[in-house]
């Protein structure tokens, strides 16, 4: 009686294996007689709608370079002591001044430097 080694079986394994797989591969092209459905746009909404909150929001910045005492208290964290020193270190190049002049501290800032600009003239 022959018996078989491991080395042999392993290899006739290998061997099926590698004859099989081109089965299972998918076909890239439709079978004959079977249309393709047609392929839809994405939906989306129009860059109008987008544009509109950002739009809004630059109209609402407050310039720290002439902005009145009242302005300035209306953002969040500024009183009147920070309101008097924005406008007394006056002008500013960039709305970052705040904190590099020491006016504000860097976590007052934080919380409103979406709110603000620092206009050139």
């Amino acid at each position: 009686m022959r018996y078989f080694k491991p080395v042999s079986l392993t290899a006739a394994l290998l061997a099926l294996g590698l004859l099989a797989t081109p089965s299972f591969a998918q076909s890239t092209q439709p079978a004959p007689g079977t249309t393709m459905a047609p392929k839809t746009a994405p939906v989306s909404t129009p860059k109008s709608d987008k544009m509109a909150p950002k739009a809004a929001a630059q109209k609402e910045l407050i310039d720290i370079n002439s902005a009145s005492a009242d302005e300035l208290k209306s953002l969040k964290g500024i009183g009147d002591a920070y309101s008097a020193a924005i406008i007394k270190n006056r002008p500013y190049k960039g709305k970052d001044d705040l904190v590099h002049k020491k006016v504000i501290p860097e976590k007052t800032y934080a919380a409103i430097k979406g709110q603000i600009i620092a206009k050139q003239k």
